[in-house]
């Protein structure tokens, strides 16, 4: 039995069965509130997700949520930043949602989001950027804006394999290469390892493709920097096209041939698949933001890309994400922790929430992912906000506190 961790007596656990998950109807869910504004933002979700389902569903769903610890709040009851028994909690129940998580100071510490990838293999970063009405844009056409980024999750540079300058770890395989490669690398350099693999690349792009054949897009773009690092990023695309090509024979068409075989209009049983480099993509996205539409990325390009995009659409406070392995999936807001506002009940809880649909279409409970999703745009068209959109909207707008806010969207289910 758990150390610190309550189970609820009135929920029944997600199991995996023939290679699908199966939901019950009180399925328990395991959630982190979160460190500095955590508590606030969860406080206001939970409010609307419990809301969303019991009016969906009439009473016959309900989510029995079961707490679980990481961050400051783990550090108090554990004496450490990530609990064994919380990575347990979230391999044994499938499906998690969480809050912003500090990541501890100092040296030798990672950070504990990219800690809880790795170590449940959650490969897949994705990030849905979509423009809900009413929400103010800095660009002129905000609604074109629709993509779901696929970031791969576990490699890259984020894969914590680095060391200080002047460390002897550095100056070792520093003497190395020079030696060895006859590199020129000075000796007060740090040293970071790129690691991108065939199968880590092809798992994102395939969950990628999933996706675009299950929900109807019509384009997969694999964006890189392949142009540079040849042997990394050149190579993920090369493997993302030649898993279209092995995995789902006949139903790709490169941009190529879109455009010399059928003058641009893609048959409707055939998918698009091409690439772009990663800086030019960050200037299209922006120039020419209806032209793409499930994109798949290495790591540290899909950082920079995902919020590039959630820029266009109102900022990270409106920018859900989702971490998925084969049957896992951990549901996070986008943003940090935001301590000066810690308490305060003031910032916007749209991402945790927006994650929560996510985390609802993944269980299947899609009419109250939904309804969410509708009451939140017609709360925010009604100026019914919190400071961060408030302060660009035209007019005096009043804003609401977090928990206001959760309570509009909820009367305006």
């Amino acid at each position: 039995m758990p150390e610190k961790l309550k189970v609820p007596s009135e929920g029944s656990p997600i199991v995996l069965k023939n290679g699908k998950l199966v939901i019950p109807d009180r399925p328990i869910i395991p959630f982190i509130e979160g460190d500095g504004i955590g508590p606030d933002i969860w406080r206001a979700a939970q409010l609307v997700f419990d809301a969303a389902v019991a009016k969906a569903y009439s009473g016959s769903k309900k989510i029995a949520w079961m707490e679980i610890y990481a961050g400051e709040k783990a550090k108090k009851l554990y004496n450490e930043w990530l609990p064994a028994e919380t990575v347990e909690a979230i391999r044994s129940y499938y499906i998690a949602i969480k809050g912003p998580l500090t990541t501890p100071i100092g040296g030798g510490f990672r950070s504990l989001n990219v800690t809880l990838r790795q170590v449940l293999n959650l490969y897949a970063c994705i990030r849905p950027v979509k423009y809900y009405q009413g929400v103010p844009s800095p660009v002129k056409n905000p609604e074109k804006m629709n993509v779901i980024v696929f970031r791969e999750n576990t490699e890259d540079v984020y894969s914590g394999i680095e060391w200080a300058m002047g460390s002897p770890e550095a100056k070792k395989v520093i003497d190395y290469l020079n030696k060895e490669f006859k590199t020129h690398i000075p000796q007060d350099a740090g040293i970071g390892i790129k690691p991108i693999s065939k199968t880590a690349s092809q798992n994102l792009v395939r969950k990628a493709i999933e996706y675009l054949k299950q929900h109807n897009r019509a384009s997969l773009t694999l964006v890189h920097k392949g142009n540079i690092m040849k042997y990394t990023e050149g190579a993920f695309k090369e493997w993302g096209y030649e898993l279209a090509n092995d995995q789902y024979a006949g139903q790709f068409i490169t941009e190529n041939e879109l455009w010399e075989r059928y003058r641009g209009n893609a048959p409707q049983d055939k998918k698009v698949i091409k690439d772009r480099i990663a800086d030019n993509m960050l200037q299209q996205i922006l120039t020419r933001t209806d032209e793409y539409d499930v994109i798949a990325t290495p790591n540290l390009n899909g950082d920079y890309l995902s919020d590039a995009c959630a820029a266009q659409v109102g900022g990270l406070g409106m920018a859900p994400g989702a971490n998925i392995g084969d049957y896992h999936g951990l549901f996070e807001a986008t943003h940090g922790t935001a301590p000066k506002y810690a308490g305060q009940d003031k910032v916007n809880p749209s991402s945790v929430i927006l994650s929560g649909v996510l985390m609802l279409q993944y269980l299947q409970w899609t009419k109250a992912a939904d309804l969410i999703e509708a009451a939140i745009e017609k709360t925010i068209m009604k100026k019914q906000v919190t400071y961060d959109l408030a302060r660009q909207l035209e007019g005096k707008v009043k804003p609401l506190k977090t928990s206001e806010f959760g309570q509009a969207i909820v009367d305006n289910f």
